[in-house]
């Protein structure tokens, strides 16, 4: 039992920014629109998780590469090479579309936490979440915060299990991940931008490079983000790109076992639009049992505390970099007050969110189609970042991962291109 503490233990301590951002991918954003996934087409976009995964390393990698070379975030690093009408674009963009994912993500943990605890009203639950992270967010130090982070994440868990109590067809299952069956209706290309907005997400851009940049702060490599690059070597290279795997393999092996759920028990049932967490939830009963649904459940609240702190914390990240402010988690919360009120700024507008009327799930399946097609305009910048030598030195993009960048890039302008059509 010792030995398997430690094992834990060194995982933990090893696992960094890049398992947070895989993680925190699949917040209740995710979570809607891989269970719309599932209820809507059944298995046929099961292939999604497996098509995405390359792309979502590479990105991301590239992300948390800016922050390790650099010791700045992705918006400093925009700030100091690229034109003012570049830099407000992309954080504005960033800021709109994090305020109304926070506010989805708070209006769904609200939503199923009445489904456990009934009684406290709707408004009550969300701004007690918004609270709760702010505090944690302000007052706790960043090397102990990332570790609640971490373990929010095993929450993630919950949704293999449930995958595990349904009824499935393994063999179909197989055949889907690996069969990619494409159409060309209104309500695929739809789907597609949605899953691929919410597994290559702008703020998880933003999110992995400062954090990046984050820890090197916390290990005492620089003192400060954006004011001098770190010594890096081939080691730390490699631990980034091993973090970032693993992350992104957790996020889309949840991502699997969620539309696989949806298309066992939604789908099956003949239910083929998800509006609220509570649809899906009950959709769990009859088929797995209460214990499947409860997972379910809690699943939805762990995630988006681990989400909503990175939505936050990702504006924060951009605004106060392109503002010239102090910036960093690290900071305390009179050094950090800027920084920390555009978080608080966040979350306000979030729970303001909530006020619109529109149901949190649904609210999520477009949030998720939104950051599709915001977010192949930031990987163009990225990948202008990562192949200029001024600011990478010797450590710019591999043809590879050039190929990798520019090919989703492309595929999601195309996508979201014909989403634009399509509606029109």
């Amino acid at each position: 039992m010792k030995q398997k503490g430690n094992f834990i233990t060194t995982f933990f301590k090893k696992i960094g920014p890049g398992f947070i951002a895989g993680a925190a991918d699949d917040d209740p954003s995710g979570i809607a629109t891989y269970a719309q996934t599932g209820a809507q087409f059944g298995l046929t976009q099961l292939w999604t998780p497996l098509f995405s995964l390359p792309f979502m390393i590479a990105i991301q990698e590239m992300c948390g590469r800016i922050g390790l070379i650099t010791g700045d975030s992705l918006s400093g690093v925009i700030k100091k090479h690229f034109s003012k009408t570049i830099l407000y674009g992309a954080v504005g963009l960033l800021f709109v579309a994090n305020a109304i994912n926070i506010g989805a993500d708070l209006g769904a943990m609200a939503a199923v936490s009445q489904l456990v605890v009934p009684t406290p009203p709707l408004l009550l639950f969300i701004i007690g979440f918004a609270g709760l992270i702010l505090i944690l967010e302000i007052f706790v130090s960043y090397a102990r915060y990332s570790q609640f982070l971490k373990y929010f994440a095993l929450s993630l868990l919950a949704y293999a299990a449930s995958a595990l109590l349904v009824p499935q067809n393994w063999k179909t299952i197989l055949y889907h991940t690996v069969i990619p069956q494409v159409s060309f209706t209104k309500e695929f290309i739809l789907n597609i931008v949605a899953i691929l907005g919410t597994t290559i997400s702008p703020y998880l851009f933003f999110w992995q490079a400062a954090e990046e940049a984050e820890e090197e702060v916390t290990s005492g490599a620089i003192k400060e983000l954006g004011r001098e690059a770190p010594r890096v070597t081939k080691k730390n290279i490699n631990l980034l790109r091993t973090d970032t795997i693993i992350g992104m393999l957790f996020s889309n092996l949840i991502m699997f076992f969620i539309i696989a759920t949806g298309a066992a028990t939604l789908h099956a049932q003949g239910i083929t639009s998800v509006n609220t967490a509570a649809q899906v939830a009950e959709a769990l009963r009859p088929v797995a049992g209460n214990f499947a649904f409860i997972l379910f459940t809690l699943g939805i609240i762990g995630t988006g505390l681990l989400a909503v702190p990175v939505l936050a914390g990702s504006a924060a990240y951009a605004i106060s970099e392109a503002t010239g402010w102090k910036v960093g988690l690290s900071l305390s919360p009179k050094a950090g007050a800027k920084f920390y009120s555009i978080i608080a700024l966040s979350l306000c507008a979030g729970i303001g969110i909530n006020f619109l009327g529109i149901p949190a799930f649904r609210l999520l399946y477009y949030t998720a189609a939104l950051n599709g097609i915001i977010a192949p305009i930031l990987i163009f910048i990225i990948l202008a970042i990562c192949n200029n030598k001024k600011i990478m030195g010797s450590h710019t993009n591999s043809p590879l991962q050039n190929i990798f960048g520019i090919t989703i890039a492309l595929i999601m302008s195309i996508a979201a291109t014909a989403l634009l059509i399509t509606s029109l």
